[in-house]
């Protein structure tokens, strides 16, 4: 049986709607958006363009050196330096990823935000929230909610035009 994703497209108007109703609803008017490397930065552009704020002031976290699991797997080729242009002491922080699933990468992110201070409030928005956490993290905003059998995962494509697509475990993809 093959399930059919929406498209991200579809997905983010509503994310956005969501999360402008939550902010709103905890008095949170000057938000600061922070996007995980790399899904959840294409996710946090797509959504601040939706929201109609400045892209440019996005702050971009990269948890490899913070992962529980970064001395099984070492190293990503691709790590990048974390970039956050504010203070974050004192601020109510937007943290975007693009797929929650076993929590782990979220911990990850706040241990290295911490590490810059201690912000006022931390919401969590993610683009799609699998049933498979390891850890009692939950997205405050997400616009799906899927349970996969357990050899399938969804990977976000991007990041022009962002896609998702459907994995089996052990499948050759590109």
């Amino acid at each position: 049986m093959s399930q059919t994703l929406p498209t991200p497209a579809e997905l983010i108007p509503a994310l956005a709607a969501e999360l402008t109703a939550h902010l709103a609803t905890r008095g949170v008017t000057q938000p600061k958006f922070v996007g995980i490397r790399t899904g959840g930065v294409w996710v946090a552009q797509a959504l601040l363009t939706e929201m109609g704020h400045d892209v440019a002031t996005l702050g971009t976290l990269d948890v490899s050196f913070y992962r529980d699991d970064f001395t099984q797997n070492g190293l990503h080729p691709q790590v990048q330096p974390s970039a956050l242009p504010f203070d974050i002491e004192g601020q109510h922080l937007v943290l975007i990823d693009d797929v929650l699933m076993s929590g782990r990468t979220i911990r990850a992110a706040l241990n290295e935000l911490f590490d810059y201070g201690r912000p006022a409030s931390v919401t969590l928005v993610t683009l799609i929230e699998l049933d498979a956490r390891e850890l009692p993290i939950r997205a405050d905003v997400t616009a799906l909610r899927l349970s996969l059998p357990a050899d399938q995962r969804v990977k976000l494509r991007g990041p022009q035009p962002l896609s998702l697509e459907l994995r089996q475990l052990g499948a050759v993809t590109d």
